[in-house]
């Protein structure tokens, strides 16, 4: 008997220095309904996708900051968001084995914010190139009767519009456009008139010069043609299988120049089709 309680400890030791209890895939988050930013008492859902070639079948564990949270399913749901429920989300892909459970690496986070106010600037990108347009949406809680809508940065007025509309357009930005926007809209309801301002958002101006010669521009060319108005398409980029940083609306990333393999993925929620690229090699490289 106490043999055999010795080589059941030897076998367990040896099996435990040859399987990992890691892999080298990382989780990717991507929004399915909603948006970033939503008000209190709406919904939202997100996705937890695990890069695995062999299609392996996964458990998702689900996290806001460093708290796991009790979902486990793929698909996240904030059925009725609570402005505490603001936070960083993350997922991770779980496995069970013969040797014990197997964890991917945790997500980059997916910054969600519940406002529990009337008005949301929405932007549809937040990073955007000097010469390229910037345009925002003013989004408000209800149905009120909006006369007067006015687009703010750093504090400072910069657009005032009349009437019902809630869209700004910003053509041909500079580097001074950057700064922190937020809106104010306007209306009025029982002889009286009410007014309500939105959150600052932060609004990033990237100049080409800034980027240096140790950037290089990575871009995902998709053929996709769909009736207007057509749902919008996520990015998303990859380096050696790892992801570069969120989702986003524009098809190029700049990334520092670094040997490896080279993939973007183009989602359109929506519709739910997926594309991947193949991988290109840059620099250096092995293996495929």
């Amino acid at each position: 008997a106490h043999i055999l309680h010795l080589s059941f400890v030897f076998v367990l030791l040896y099996c435990n220095d040859i399987f990992p209890t890691s892999t080298s895939y990382r989780a990717v988050v991507e929004i399915v309904s909603g948006d970033s930013r939503i008000f209190s008492g709406e919904r939202l859902s997100l996705r937890c996708i695990i890069p695995d070639p062999y299609q392996a079948s996964w458990d998702y564990l689900w996290f806001r900051g460093s708290v796991q949270l009790p979902q486990t399913g793929e698909i996240f749901q904030l059925w009725n968001a609570n402005v505490k429920e603001s936070g960083k989300y993350y997922c991770q892909g779980k496995k069970e084995t013969d040797v014990g459970s197997i964890k991917t690496l945790r997500s980059l986070p997916y910054e969600i914010h519940v406002d529990g106010g009337f008005a949301i600037l929405q932007l549809a990108k937040r990073s955007v190139l000097v010469g390229d347009a910037l345009d925002l949406k003013c989004r408000l809680r209800g149905n009120a009767p909006v006369h007067q809508t006015i687009l703010y940065r750093d504090g400072i007025q910069v657009m005032v519009q009349s009437g019902s509309s809630l869209n700004f357009h910003l053509p041909h930005v500079t580097l001074e456009d950057e700064g922190r926007y937020s809106c104010r809209v306007s209306w009025d309801l029982s002889r009286r008139t009410h007014s309500v301002m939105s959150v600052p958002t932060l609004v990033n101006i990237l100049d080409n010069a800034q980027l240096g010669r140790n950037k290089m521009n990575l871009i995902c060319h998709v053929q996709y043609n769909a009736p207007a108005p057509a749902p919008p398409v996520n990015y998303y980029f990859y380096k050696n299988n790892n992801l570069l940083g969120p989702a986003t609306s524009l098809n190029h990333m700049h990334v520092n120049k670094a040997s490896g393999w080279y993939s973007c993925r183009a989602k359109v929620p929506k519709l739910d089709i997926v594309r991947w690229s193949e991988p290109r090699s840059f620099g250096e490289v092995t293996g495929a």
